[in-house]
């Protein structure tokens, strides 16, 4: 969009906000029905309109793997959608909940209530996925909702906009299309719940936006996500699991391995394993349509500077080129690259890679490897390989993550039945399955109180009555 189309969507977004909040107030939560055909729509459409998602993400990035835009932006969409589907009538259920004693036979019961409208910012590196997982949570529980996609892809965004206006009225689910001053603007509107993903540094400004109309939020943030590699797990395994993982759309994933824990005594056999995974997956990468671009210049550029980083300060740096290629950057894509020997306060191992670009750092103990865990801010994933069980207690007892997955990479983040969030400066709250049902649904507590109760004896005039009851419950 240019410049002058997004004061147009600032000046839509009040508007679209009280229409949905007048649509929640006089027809209340979206009723099941509702939410049931809606989910079926949206799985249609998405399967209907793959290959266009598929174009329109290739074409915002300059290239994009087609099958990686369906393994991970289609996919997990559909997945959580026909969950949902399934389970959202049992989850939205009341929960009965004990009364103590003194107050029987009174009953106590949860009701699961829609907010009201939530607040989508979704970024641009899985932006079908990131936009549409958190729509489903909110709609499964009743919720109108209004999404903010990313600038950075224009042609998806639009897409996106097209299906949900073939799904739901305006006044249900809303597309807001625009760059960082429509963002702005978006995340300081009185939302019953607002969700982020994206960077920690913009998710304190999102912070601080919602602080005003006391808006909870849920952020999805990112960090470093180490790979603990234990010296019991075969090396060569490992390194093809870490590849898959790290050059998964170019590594710009937030949960994508950032830099790689290794015993000391097999970290030289950790980088040749991992540079031949790497052909193996990639043997050549110009022309390889697997082999995804960098989103944007300004991306592409900060890789070639934090690269530039670690070798100015005396690191090794070996470039993964399986076939000899001249690759262009006016393509964008930027060859792997495993570092070594980087120095502590290099780019690399201070700021959050989003690239294919792999630190390795030696590590003598398990416990050495923690506590470098432990000096850093909390990640958003942990990945551990090791087969031995002691190991395995002993690093999770050890260390806090997000979210965890042991001998593999990036799989938790599909699984509709484990919440997916952050902790920390990664983030706070968690969604997709149940947890999204949770997330944005108020837990009302309800107290139904029995024809025959106890109460009159609690009220005044106190007197030898309320004392012998208070010493009985006291005691």
């Amino acid at each position: 969009m240019r410049a002058q189309d997004w004061t147009a969507s600032i000046e839509r977004l009040p508007g679209v906000l009280a229409a949905q909040r007048a649509a929640y107030l006089r027809d209340g939560p979206l009723s099941m029905e509702r939410r049931a055909a809606a989910m079926d729509a949206l799985v249609e459409a998405l399967l209907s309109r793959s290959e266009d998602f598929a174009q329109a993400i290739s074409a915002d990035f300059g290239h994009r793997s087609p099958h990686e835009t369906r393994l991970a932006d289609i996919f997990p969409v559909i997945a959580g959608l026909r969950h949902a589907r399934r389970h959202f009538r049992r989850w939205a259920k009341p929960t009965r909940r004990p009364i103590d004693l003194m107050f029987r036979p009174a009953r106590g019961e949860i009701m699961w209530q829609a907010l009201g409208v939530v607040g989508i910012v979704a970024p641009w590196n899985y932006p079908v996925q990131l936009a549409l997982g958190p729509l489903t949570g909110a709609i499964a529980a009743g919720n109108r909702a209004m999404i903010k996609p990313s600038e950075l892809t224009p042609a998806t965004s639009a897409l996106l906009a097209e299906v949900i206006a073939l799904v739901f009225l305006p006044e249900d689910v809303a597309v807001i299309q625009g760059g960082p001053e429509v963002a702005q603007a978006f995340s300081s509107l009185a939302f019953d719940h607002l969700l982020f993903t994206g960077s920690t540094g913009v998710g304190r400004k999102v912070m601080r936006a919602a602080a005003e109309h006391l808006v909870p939020v849920t952020l999805e943030l990112g960090g470093k996500s180490p790979v603990v590699l234990a010296p019991d797990f075969p090396v060569a395994k490992a390194a093809e699991r870490i590849a898959v993982g790290k050059l998964f759309n170019a590594g710009q994933t937030c949960i994508a391995p950032d830099y790689a824990l290794v015993p000391r005594v097999q970290e030289a056999a950790f980088i040749d394993a991992y540079s031949q995974a790497v052909a193996r997956l990639y043997p050549s990468l110009a022309g390889n349509p697997d082999y995804t671009a960098i989103v944007s210049d300004a991306h592409f550029d900060r890789l070639t500077a934090l690269v530039a980083d670690a070798r100015g300060r005396g690191a090794m740096v070996r470039e993964i080129n399986p076939a000899n290629e001249t690759v262009s950057a006016l393509a964008r894509k930027f060859p792997p690259v495993v570092l070594s020997g980087v120095p502590t306060d290099a780019t690399a191992l201070r700021e959050e890679i989003f690239g294919p670009v792999l630190p390795v750092v030696p590590y003598d103990d398990l416990a050495e490897a923690c506590r470098y865990i432990n000096e850093r801010p909390r990640p958003l994933a942990f990945y551990l390989f090791s087969n031995d069980q002691a190991t395995v207690d002993h690093a999770l007892a050890a260390t806090i993550s997000g979210g965890v997955a042991l001998n593999d990479t990036l799989l938790h983040c599909v699984q509709e039945e484990l919440p997916f969030g952050g902790v920390g400066e990664s983030g706070m709250g968690a969604y997709h399955g149940e947890a999204g049902f949770r997330t944005f649904s108020h837990a009302r507590s309800v107290f139904r109180q029995s024809r025959l109760n106890g109460a009159g004896m609690t009220r005044p005039p106190y007197g030898k009555r309320m004392n012998w009851l208070l010493n009985l419950v006291l005691r």
